[in-house]
This record gives structure tokens, sequence and C-alpha cells, in this order.
């Protein structure tokens, strides 16, 4: 319930501030740049959640197990680099929507 009711303030927030982007004198679009901003808001959350996830779970193994830390630790590097390298493209690609535009 909690988590419901803060995505709906977000979503409302977010909504409420995008009237005076979208509000562009000259008959300009500026809807790619609300876009670009709710991408790469989602990237970086989404990463950001990742992120954590597979430090919390590899924190909680190498407690549970401290005598196969570094096979965990292994284990863990390449899912986190590569999460990390999509998190990167996604800002890149928003970055060039704005600037392409």
């Amino acid at each position: 319930m909690r988590r419901s009711s803060i995505m709906a303030l977000v979503l409302f927030l977010t909504l409420g501030m995008s009237t005076p982007v979208l509000a562009v004198e000259g008959g300009g679009s500026t809807i790619h740049y609300f876009g670009a901003a709710i991408g790469l808001g989602m990237v970086v959350i989404g990463a950001g959640l990742g992120i954590g996830r597979f430090t919390a779970s590899a924190a909680e193994s190498i407690a549970r197990q401290p005598e196969a830390a570094a096979q965990i630790t292994a284990a863990v590097n390449l899912p986190l680099f590569l999460l990390e390298g999509v998190a990167i493209l996604g800002e890149v690609f928003c970055l060039l929507i704005v600037l392409m535009k």
C-alpha cells in the first residue's frame, strides 16, 4: 500500500512538473525532453535497485559462508559489471535523444 501511494505521488509530481516543459512558445515540441528525462530516471532507478539486490545477496552469502567469499565475489562481479554497462548505455541513449533533436 505504501509503495503504491509513493509511486502515485511521484507520478503526480512528474506530470505536474511537465506542464512548463510542454508549454513552449513558437509551436516547438519538447516532448522528447520529457520522455528522455523519464527514461533516464527509470534507467537509474532500475540499475540502483539491481545493483543493491546483487550486493545485498552477495553480502548475505558471504556472511553465511565466509570461506567461500572469493568464489562469491568472483561470481557476482560479472553481472554487476554488465548491469552497470547497461545503465551507462541507457544514459547515453537518453542523452542522444536530447542532443539529436
